[in-house]
């Protein structure tokens, strides 16, 4: 499987550049290590950021924290999606729960991520190849597979 990243936008730097100011103003002190900035735009224009909270034990993505204050915004439809580390660490890709969270959530969004050739933007549907939907009635079936209704 090939995966073709689009170039960026204006629009998309515009993006990464509201993440790192959001990660800049907000990093956790010293060690802030893990700090992550992310926004988000929302298909009417509007954009929407979050920063993770960092715990040993684990905590929240910058990128799930970003969805959650574009939710509470009133934000249904999400375009594209970039989370950038701190201390110039620079544009980041989701990790796989973020990945799945978006897939479900937001199956058409774009991420911004780090490619081979620069930073680029994929569909969230080839960040998670042979993707699955579940369900109570149907259990796990293939993404998009119109049959799914007709299974016990």
């Amino acid at each position: 499987m090939t995966i073709t990243p689009r170039a960026i936008t204006a629009a998309d730097q515009e993006l990464i550049d509201l993440a790192r100011a959001v990660v800049d103003a907000n990093t956790d002190g010293e060690d802030g290590i893990h700090t992550m900035g992310a926004a988000v735009r929302a298909a009417d224009g509007t954009t929407h950021v979050g920063i993770n909270v960092y715990h040993f034990t684990g905590g929240p993505c910058a990128e799930l924290v970003a969805l959650g204050n574009a939710r509470a915004s009133g934000a249904r439809q999400l375009t594209t999606i970039v989370a950038v580390g701190n201390r110039g660490r620079g544009v980041v890709g989701p990790c796989g729960r973020d990945r799945q969270v978006l897939f479900d959530y937001h199956p058409d969004i774009r991420v911004i991520l780090p490619t081979e050739h620069g930073v680029g933007s994929v569909h969230i549907k080839d960040l998670v190849p042979f993707a699955t939907e579940w369900s109570p009635e149907g259990g796990s079936v293939a993404y998009g597979d119109d049959t799914s209704a007709d299974r016990p």
